[in-house]
């Protein structure tokens, strides 16, 4: 181990106890987070053909980057990179507008870092850490003694500066958090098994086989993700990797097993970390990665009580979101009443004699008299003409739904014209009806 490095630990070390406000804020203040934003999210389809997965729009009014960005600005960490790739513009634009408000003067700053070619002219990012690695003479530049390595396309609230702190408290090498997911679920993550002491004694990514957690049969131990590095073994590990001309220079499928045998590798639960857990004490993590999870997570939001809390004061999520005006809901007819039930409406939207149950409508969509709109999910800027009917919708951005269009509850008939996910969700967007929309996503 470096010089470098064990100062830095001993630098944190403390004897025993939990570490005190002050010195959570010392290790937040020099942590860099590199958020991993550059990924297409192909299961997610027509919704990400003009925009990154982490730029999709979620929950009325955010972008799904808003919240791991927000768990970094309310965890105290205030020097962030967000390496973006594919499409990335509509990503790049949001964060300009909704994220620069971090003062510079301060030290506080989110980086934009596209793919340039800075390592070599034949590739851009291959893996999640060569995104890291191509990177690494802005990281010297920082001089951060702590990296967070965040992937830019999950919703969770969580408070990194615990996860910081079990980190310095274990002088670990690396630390990964981590959750448990049902056993059917875990060939989609990097599964891990740990001893007595939480470090890290196996690792595999995506097994066809996933091991249990002991005591727990249904149940796998799966990475989130979720990354802390000491700065100075991360310089190591990245430019080892680098030179292994067999390695696919990705963290879950050649670092982590590798390190694993070697270095000291933690694994911090969720739940010590979550932010907002409910009654039931399950933390909220969700991965919007195909249509049917995405329709699903928004359609908790509709809930009296949701899992996922939007109006905690305390731990807020922050967005770009222009001047509104509020919604709006017009007509007092028997046949013809603007109503909303158990729905979530964004500003600027107008509903025009029509009924929601259990929908969620993002800023500017109108809805126009005598329609029925139920389990649906209409992204900005959508209109709706009369006597058209939607159950189980997602119409994308710009979309203008003709009048008396029916979508929703005839799968069959739907295919002809649109997406049908395997749970029956049907996905719209302008040019499935036809629509040039030259506009950003």
């Amino acid at each position: 181990m470096s010089p470098e490095l064990n100062s830095v630990k001993k630098k944190y070390h403390l004897a025993s106890g939990y570490p005190a406000p002050h010195f959570i804020n010392r290790i937040t203040k020099n942590t860099y987070a590199m958020v991993l934003a550059g990924g297409r999210g192909s299961r997610l389809h027509q919704l990400t053909d003009w925009r990154a997965k982490p730029a999709v729009p979620f929950g009325g009014k955010f972008r799904i980057i808003d919240f791991v960005l927000s768990n970094c600005v309310n965890s105290g960490i205030r020097r962030i990179g967000v390496a973006t790739q594919y499409k990335s513009h509509s990503l790049i634009q949001h964060l300009q507008r909704g994220w620069s408000f971090l003062n510079g003067q301060f030290g506080e700053f989110v980086d934009i870092l596209p793919a340039q070619q800075r390592v070599s002219e034949h590739h851009w990012y291959q893996g999640t850490a060569d995104a890291v690695f191509q990177n690494l003479d802005i990281l010297r530049g920082k001089g951060p003694d702590f990296v967070l390595v965040l992937a830019g396309d999950h919703v969770y609230k969580m408070d990194y500066s615990k996860l910081l702190a079990f980190h310095v408290e274990n002088k670990a090498d690396m630390t990964v958090a981590c959750l448990e997911v049902p056993i059917a679920d875990a060939t989609a993550f990097g599964v891990m098994g740990v001893d007595e002491n939480s470090r890290v004694v196996e690792f595999a990514e995506k097994p066809s086989n996933p091991a249990p957690m002991p005591g727990k049969p249904g149940k796998s131990l799966a990475s989130m993700g979720v990354y802390v590095f000491n700065t100075s073994f991360l310089f190591e590990q990245l430019i080892r990797d680098a030179d292994d001309p067999h390695s696919s220079h990705d963290f879950g499928k050649d670092l982590i097993p590798y390190m694993v045998s070697k270095y000291s590798v933690f694994a911090q639960n969720f739940d010590q970390s979550c932010v907002g857990m409910g009654d039931d004490r399950v933390p909220y993590w969700r991965d919007v990665g195909t249509i049917d999870s995405y329709w699903e997570a928004n359609m908790e939001l509709t809930k009296v009580i949701p899992d996922l809390n939007m109006y905690d004061r305390e731990w807020p999520i922050w967005t770009h979101q222009e001047q509104l005006p509020p919604a709006k809901f017009v007509f007092d007819d028997d046949d013809r009443r603007g109503v909303a039930i158990d729905s979530l409406v964004s500003g600027g939207c107008i509903v025009s004699g029509s009924t929601l149950r259990n929908s969620l409508l993002f800023s500017d969509v109108r809805v126009h008299s005598y329609s029925k709109i139920e389990s649906s999910v209409l992204l900005p800027n959508v209109q709706v003409g009369r006597n058209v009917i939607l159950e189980r919708v997602i119409a994308d951005k710009n979309c203008r739904i003709p009048e008396g269009l029916e979508i929703g509850g005839n799968p069959e008939r739907d295919r002809k014209h649109f997406h049908v996910s395997p749970n029956g969700v049907t996905l719209v967007t302008p040019e499935m009806l036809g629509q040039k929309v030259h506009s950003l996503r």
